[in-house]
C-alpha cells in the first residue's frame, strides 16, 4: 500500500522574489523517519535558493520510495491572485511529453501495428522517395535521423506546411551516426505512430492511453472542470504565459499534468504490475536504450544511465551543449543489465519540470515549476533528495 504525506509552504507576494529563510511546514501524515524528518530538510535546502536565484514563483515537488510518496508544495501557482501550489497543480511538461509519445509507441509495438525499423513511408505515403525516409522510426525517436533542428522554422504553420517541410527536408549526416535533439524529429515520429494505430494522436492520448495508465488529471487541452488548477507560467520578464498550440506540438511537449499524477506516473515506470499485460510491455520497450552519448542511452523518450552514477554525467547528459548541439552517438548493442536511472527534462516559456527515477531502488522524484530555470539546477534539487533515500546510488 502507497503511503503520502504533503507538505505546503506558502509565500507572500513578496517572497516570490525573495523566499524567506525560516519556512513553516504542515504534515498531514507519518511517514518512516527518513522521509518525514531527514528528506522534509532537504528539500527545503535544496528548493528555496533556487527559487530565490531564478525567480520561481511555485514548485511542487513529489517524492516516491520503497511505495512510500511525500509531496512539498513551494509558493504560487498564480501571483497575482496568490493561489498557493498543491499537488494538483497542474503545471506545464514541455519535453516530458516526449516520454508518453515513447510510451503510445511502445503499445503499438505491442499491438504487432508498428516496429521501430520501418521507414517513415509505411505510414505516410507523401514521404516515399524523400531524405527523411532514408531514416527509420527509431532514428526519428531517438534524434538520429540526420540533423533535424531544435525547432520547427516559422514557415510550418499548418499540415500543409508541415508535410511540405518534411519532404523537402535535407540531412546532414547518415541516420544513426549523430544525435542531435530535435522537436520535429520526435514529433513526426508521434505523429506516424498515431498513424499506425489508425488515430488522431491527441485522441489516442488522452482517450486511450491516459485512462488506461490511470492518469486522470493529466491533459493536452485542459477542460472546463480543469482549469482552475492550471497554473501560470512565467516567461524571462516575469509575465504570466500558457503554451501557444503549434503544429504536432502534443506529440513533443504539448501535456499538462499535476505532481500527483506524475507520481502515479513514476510508479509504473517502477512497477507496472497493476496495468493491462500490453501497457507493461510497452513500458519495458520505453526502458530499453538505443543510442549512447557519453554515460547517457537514448530511449524512447527516456534517457538512461548504469547505475550507481555521477553527479557529473547526469549533468553532462542533461546540459545546454547535449540539448542544443550535435553530437556522434554509437548504437547499443547490448543492454543494461544493472540498476539503471532514467530521467527527462521539459520546458516551455514558462514552466521547467525534471522526472527521474530508478526501478531497481524503487525511487523516483518530480519537480514541477511555474518558471523555466536551468536543467542543472533541477538535477541538483533532484540529486539532493535521492541521496539521502539512497546514499549508495552517487559515485
Amino acid at each position: 500500500m502507497v503511503r503520502a504525506f504533503s507538505v505546503a509552504i506558502l509565500m507572500s507576494a513578496v517572497s516570490v522574489l525573495t523566499i524567506p529563510t525560516a519556512m513553516a511546514v504542515q504534515t498531514s501524515a507519518t511517514l518512516a523517519d527518513t522521509l518525514q524528518n531527514s528528506l522534509q530538510t532537504v528539500v527545503n535546502d535544496a528548493v528555496a535558493p533556487v527559487m530565490a536565484q531564478y525567480q520561481v514563483p511555485g514548485m511542487a515537488i513529489a517524492v516516491i520510495h520503497q511505495q512510500q510518496q511525500a509531496f512539498f508544495n513551494f509558493g504560487v501557482a498564480d501571483i497575482e491572485a496568490q493561489t498557493p501550489v498543491t499537488e494538483s497543480t497542474l503545471f506545464e511538461l514541455g519535453s516530458v511529453s516526449k516520454t508518453f509519445n515513447g510510451l503510445l509507441a511502445g503499445y503499438a509495438i505491442t499491438q504487432d501495428k508498428l516496429a521501430l525499423a520501418d521507414h517513415p513511408s509505411r505510414y505516410r505515403s507523401a514521404l516515399t522517395g524523400t531524405a527523411v525516409d532514408q531514416a527509420t522510426l527509431l532514428h526519428l525517436a531517438s534524434y538520429t535521423a540526420g540533423g533535424f533542428p531544435l525547432q520547427f522554422p516559422e514557415s510550418v504553420h499548418d499540415d500543409a506546411s508541415m508535410q511540405t517541410y518534411f519532404q523537402q527536408w535535407q540531412p546532414t549526416a547518415k541516420p544513426g551516426m549523430v544525435r542531435q535533439y530535435s522537436n520535429p524529429s520526435i514529433a513526426l515520429f508521434g505523429y506516424l505512430v498515431s498513424r499506425a494505430l489508425g488515430q488522431d494522436y491527441q485522441q489516442l492520448i488522452e482517450q486511450q492511453l491516459l485512462p488506461a495508465i490511470g492518469l486522470h488529471h493529466t491533459y493536452i487541452d485542459i477542460p472546463a472542470d480543469a482549469v482552475a488548477d492550471y497554473a501560470w507560467g512565467y516567461n524571462r520578464n516575469m509575465q504570466p504565459v500558457h503554451v501557444t498550440p503549434d503544429v504536432l506540438d502534443a506529440e513533443a511537449y504539448g501535456i499538462k499534468s499535476s505532481a500527483s499524477d506524475m507520481l502515479q506516473y513514476v510508479q509504473l515506470q517502477l512497477d507496472s504490475q497493476s496495468l493491462p499485460p500490453a501497457y507493461q510491455q510497452a513500458i519495458g520497450h520505453t526502458q530499453q536504450g538505443y543510442y549512447q552519448l557519453g554515460a547517457m542511452r537514448q530511449g524512447l523518450g527516456w534517457e538512461q544511465y548504469p547505475y550507481p552514477l555521477s553527479k557529473a554525467n547526469l549533468l553532462a547528459g542533461n546540459s545546454r551543449e547535449v540539448i542544443l548541439q550535435p553530437h556522434a552517438v554509437t548504437p547499443v548493442t547490448e543492454q543494461l543489465t544493472g540498476a539503471a536511472l532514467y530521467n527527462k527534462t521539459g520546458s516551455t516559456a514558462g514552466f521547467g519540470a525534471y522526472v527521474v527515477f530508478v526501478p531497481q531502488r524503487q525511487l523516483g522524484v518530480v519537480i514541477l515549476a511555474n518558471r523555466y530555470y536551468p536543467n542543472e539546477a533541477r538535477v541538483e534539487i533532484a540529486s539532493a533528495i535521492m541521496k539521502i533515500l539512497d546514499p549508495n546510488g552517487w559515485l
